[in-house]
């Protein structure tokens, strides 16, 4: 892990909530500095994208803060959708995506903090062939899968990033940080 996280002691949701927030920093920090265009750009041979990967882990986020929360995802994505979830349409910009990322952040705190009364609390899993039939997962396991795939999509970006223009997760902390070029 490139940054040190503050993790609250003794409590687990502060934690969890400190560790999910590490890795979305991470993935913030990815498109530092990029236009656009290069946020855009897919350097290797894949469809990956840095804007993409932005848009895609915050509406991973909002996805499963709607399922433990029970209510009905307003960016719910389909058949015909899917590949606009990886990909900046209509107008969308780095700074809207940012901004949208934000308030589920947010949204994903107060919820835990002040919605959740215990960890253990579980929520139903929807049918889908790579979740167990009638599953369902604990507010712990959501956080913690939160760090997973939000730390997944950090590794992409922190290669991607690299491949663009050189930087790499360090360089980008330091400049986060106000000390650019002491990485």
């Amino acid at each position: 892990m490139v940054t040190h996280v503050q993790a609250e002691a003794h409590d687990e949701r502060g934690t969890l909530l400190a560790f999910v927030e590490a890795q979305r920093g991470a993935i913030r920090r990815s498109v530092l500095g990029l236009t656009e265009e290069q946020a855009a750009s897919r350097p290797g041979v894949g469809e990956l994208s840095l804007s993409g990967l932005l848009k895609h882990v915050a509406e991973m986020e909002l996805n499963w803060l709607r399922m433990a929360q029970g209510r009905h995802n307003e960016k719910e994505r389909n058949a015909d959708t899917w590949a606009d979830g990886f990909r900046l349409v209509g107008g969308e910009t780095i700074p809207q995506m940012l901004e949208f990322w934000a308030e589920v952040a947010s949204e994903t705190e107060a919820f835990i903090r002040h919605d959740v009364d215990s960890m253990s609390d579980t929520f139903p899993l929807p049918p889908a062939p790579w979740f167990p039939k009638d599953g369902r997962c604990s507010m712990r396991w959501l956080l913690v899968h939160l760090v997973e795939e939000t730390g997944r999509h950090a590794g992409h970006a922190d290669i991607l990033r690299e491949t663009l223009d050189g930087r790499k997760a360090f360089d980008l902390v330091a400049e986060e940080a106000g000390y650019a070029g002491q990485s």
